[in-house]
């Protein structure tokens, strides 16, 4: 089955603004904190420049993107869940990398905006679905995808919103499978972005603060085994989650 979106429901922003009617029933922490860089068409059309995804992380934008290729790279027939459109390149490369080995990917998102965006980029023909859908409420089956991908989401969600959403993307994954999340951390104590980003983070991310100042795992079932790599001296973190293998 080649990518294709399959959208429902319509949007409302601050006033003043017009959105595209089917751009509704947005998530109020998005509506209210993010519509000017994800739900706005102009916000679309302005961020999603590779450029400027690179200098909004710091010129780490290569080496995080090889870092999540590296998770899903030769696994034949592997099923992928991404949870969330991202700006830049990444989707695309990951569909090219599991179509030639035989595999899919899955994008959810909440925005039908984002969805009809990530579509235009796509490569012609890719095994996989465009759906919209919550992070926090995902329409899918249990233990249907072999890996699930939130790449720089979590910071951007409420902490209500980020243990739903790391739930469900436990649930839809097979046991044995990996979770791989890809965003922001607590900078080494010498890193001077750990105290500088702080202004940033109040300004425009007002829930980024909260990610980072706490381990990951303890949005994660007791147990849960995990491993985690810290890049640019700390201030960014792959965590990789196995989902166990027993059943009950």
């Amino acid at each position: 089955m080649s990518l294709s979106a399959h959208q429902a429901h319509p949007a409302s922003l601050p006033e003043g603004l017009k959105p595209p009617a089917d751009d509704a029933h947005v998530p109020d922490y998005l509506a209210r904190h993010y519509w000017w860089a994800y739900v706005h068409p102009r916000g679309v059309k302005f961020f999603d420049r590779a450029w400027l995804v690179n200098l909004i992380l710091l010129g780490q934008y290569r080496r995080l993107r090889l870092a999540v290729l590296e998770e899903f790279e030769a696994v034949r027939g592997q099923s992928l869940l991404q949870v969330s459109c991202v700006y830049g390149d990444l989707s695309c490369r990951l569909a090219r990398r599991l179509a030639a080995a035989g595999g899919r990917i899955d994008v959810v998102d909440v925005l039908p905006i984002q969805l009809r965006n990530l579509r235009w980029k796509m490569p012609g023909r890719m095994p996989g679905r465009l759906l919209r859908m919550d992070s926090a409420s995902l329409a899918l089956p249990d233990a249907s995808y072999d890996a699930v991908l939130v790449f720089f989401l979590l910071h951007e969600q409420p902490a209500e919103y980020r243990v739903r959403t790391l739930g469900e993307a436990m649930r839809v994954l097979k046991p044995g499978g990996k979770l791989v999340v890809v965003d922001y951390a607590k900078a080494a104590w010498w890193n001077p972005l750990r105290y500088l980003w702080q202004v940033v983070f109040t300004l425009f991310e007002p829930f980024a603060i909260e990610l980072v100042s706490c381990d990951l795992s303890a949005f994660l079932p007791p147990g849960t085994r995990l491993e985690r790599q810290r890049y640019f001296g700390g201030f960014y973190q792959k965590v990789v989650v196995w989902k166990s293998c027993e059943t009950r």
